[in-house]
């Protein structure tokens, strides 16, 4: 009895190698398929207007960064919005500026695939950035990101943007009363 166990876990696990094998296969091959950040017109898959959609001026819609970006009060990471969230408004809003992003967008939702973004901010990995930190302090999100609702499509940083510059932010937290232990953001 025992020698069957043996054999029928021996079978589980060349089956379970197999199978991830074939899976990291056909991972390789969809990400080897994907389109680049430079085969992007915008350099966006979708040529996002954040000054459209978070603007204040006539005819911009003035939304609140937390819309789409929701899990910045709450999570390290900001977040990106996942189709459904952007359908829930173009279901009814056309897109009158640019129905051609709309039309890209509508094909995400309906082959059911998250927009491939390319990510613009990102500090080094050996240092940690928590969002709901700073949101609980009082930060809004242009004093690091740039005056984002007067953007188009973010392609690249905003001058304004230091998150590259260790001392950009030890500065921010001496003048803001905020500890500059290296504990704080290296953990």
């Amino acid at each position: 009895m025992r020698k069957h166990w043996l054999v029928g876990g021996a079978a589980g696990v060349v089956t379970l190698a197999a199978g991830l094998a074939l899976a990291g296969a056909q991972d390789a091959q969809v990400a080897a398929n994907a389109e680049s950040p430079e085969t992007y017109a915008s350099g966006q898959p979708i040529a996002f207007p954040h000054n459209i959609h978070a603007g204040s001026e006539p005819g911009q819609n003035n939304m609140n960064c937390m819309f789409c970006h929701f899990s910045a009060e709450r999570s390290v990471d900001a977040g990106i919005p996942p189709v459904a969230s952007c359908m829930g408004c173009h279901n009814v809003i056309p897109g009158a500026n640019n129905p051609e992003e709309v039309d890209k967008l509508r094909g995400y939702w309906e082959r059911q695939e998250p927009i491939p973004w390319v990510r613009i901010y990102k500090i080094s990995d050996h240092a940690h950035f928590p969002h709901m930190r700073h949101i609980a302090a009082g930060f809004q999100c242009q004093q690091c990101h740039g005056e984002v609702q007067t953007m188009g499509v973010i392609a690249e940083r905003d001058p304004a943007w230091g998150g590259n510059n260790m001392g950009w932010c030890i500065d921010c937290h001496r003048q803001n009363g905020a500890s500059d232990d290296c504990s704080v953001c290296h953990y």
